[in-house]
């Protein structure tokens, strides 16, 4: 398989990856406006965004990276999307750590990395 071949076969992977790392940076800008209204974000959002948007970074490095043909790339996007998808569905389970219009958008994250996670679970197991 071609280099052109392998990175067309995982456009989905990125487009994902990619979705996944603009609504985090878009989300932490959303938090830099709205910093003024501790209703809507409380200290423990800032944690969780500002570790969101490195992750999402992080993740779409490593798919682009996979998507190069690097095996340890497509470990690390195995490894992060998996651990991320976890800690997703723990903050969107738990009532009171974090406002609504987060669990809601941790949920679309959410869901882009169950998407990702099944895509290259498929990709090993052909």
């Amino acid at each position: 398989m071609t280099a052109t071949t392998r990175s067309a076969g995982f456009r989905p992977v990125l487009l994902l990856t990619g979705a996944y790392a603009a609504l985090s940076v878009l989300t932490l800008a959303v938090i830099v406006l709205f910093r003024h209204h501790p209703a809507l974000v409380t200290d423990a959002v800032w944690v969780r965004a500002t570790l969101v948007v490195a992750s999402s970074l992080l993740t779409f490095a490593f798919a682009r990276s996979a998507a190069r043909g690097a095996r340890k790339g497509l470990l690390r996007l195995r490894i992060v999307s998996a651990v991320m998808l976890v800690a997703i569905v723990v903050i969107v389970a738990l009532p009171g750590l974090f406002p609504l219009w987060l669990r809601v958008e941790q949920g679309v994250c959410g869901l882009l990395l169950l998407a990702v996670t099944v895509l290259i679970t498929r990709r090993r197991s052909r």
